[in-house]
């Protein structure tokens, strides 16, 4: 077999984006270059790596096996980029990071105050439910993953970045919106409204709840912690959702965060990858940033 490694990076692009033209833009070559170099590499494997449906490009479990061995030869070799700027006095390269839907309201500042000190540095980052953010991880695709309930059947190195407490929410006009120490059996006539399932929010609602014995009489299970929000300030029932999600006040946008008994949940924000990734100069780099920069990130009612 006979493969280039520019030939590897548009099979990258092809894999990632679905699309032979699409793959061509992100590689600066035309579309009949593109088409022409990837059948080459089919030829000179000797199986077919992609096939064309409804339009659509769809590898075959061949052009899948070799997705991931060039994924992983093409971040070798941007690692090795990476250490030799370094060795030059340069910071720069690419930084991948996926993120579950809820993060969204605190990673961009700590991005933000990276790329204030390294901004040589282009971020990619994906902000996904947590069953994307989880598929990501298996297929190895970032430097590093953001999300609070990591899955436990994959073997990660799992770095606790800040809690993330989840705590009630209700309509500012709720009778029990300015009430202390509200026992939660008077919620049990309230209607919920709740993350979807398999949500990490969702995971640790459903488990609080167990544990204490409490069945909430759901109204809406929502994917969408905004659309949450606005379904509770228009009093369509209470929530349960990360403090993060009210930007660390306790009122925003019409809705209050309600001091229940057993709330708010202990949870926590972890930072993983795979056990055995070799990470980037620059993932080492963010991942001390992150840990270190958290901390002022963190809910009030935490502190």
């Amino acid at each position: 077999m006979n493969v280039t490694f520019r030939q590897l990076r548009l099979f990258l692009a092809l894999a990632d984006t679905g699309s032979v033209s699409r793959a061509a833009r992100m590689c600066h070559v035309t579309q009949p270059t593109a088409s022409m170099q990837l059948k080459e590499m089919s030829l000179s494997i000797g199986v077919p790596l992609h096939e064309v449906i409804a339009k659509r490009v769809h590898l075959t479990d061949a052009g899948k096996q070799l997705a991931r061995t060039a994924r992983s030869i093409v971040d070798e070799w941007s690692a090795f980029e990476q250490v030799i700027d370094a060795t030059k006095g340069l910071t720069r390269g690419k930084l991948r990071v996926a993120v579950v839907s809820t993060a969204k309201y605190f990673v961009p500042r700590l991005l933000g105050s990276f790329c204030a000190t390294h901004p040589e540095i282009d971020i990619a980052l994906e902000v996904l439910n947590r069953d994307g953010v989880v598929q990501r991880l298996r297929d190895n695709l970032d430097d590093l993953y953001i999300m609070s309930t990591p899955p436990s059947d994959i073997d990660l190195e799992d770095f606790v970045l800040m809690p993330n407490p989840l705590v009630v929410i209700g309509p500012n006009t709720h009778p029990l919106a300015s009430g202390q120490d509200i026992p939660l059996t008077a919620l049990a006539k309230s209607r919920f409204i709740l993350r979807e399932r398999g949500s990490g929010t969702r995971m640790a609602v459903d488990a609080h709840f167990k544990r204490l014995g409490f069945k909430p009489n759901l109204r809406l299970e929502l994917g969408s912690n905004e659309a949450i929000k606005e379904a509770v300030a228009g009093n369509l029932g209470l929530a349960v959702l990360s403090a993060h999600t009210l930007h660390g006040q306790t009122q925003e946008h019409g809705v209050s965060i309600l001091d229940v008994r057993g709330f708010p949940i202990e949870s926590k924000w972890h930072v993983v990858r795979q056990k055995g990734k070799q990470p980037s100069p620059i993932a080492r780099v963010f991942l001390a940033h992150l840990l270190s920069e958290s901390g002022r990130w963190a809910s009030p009612r935490d502190q």
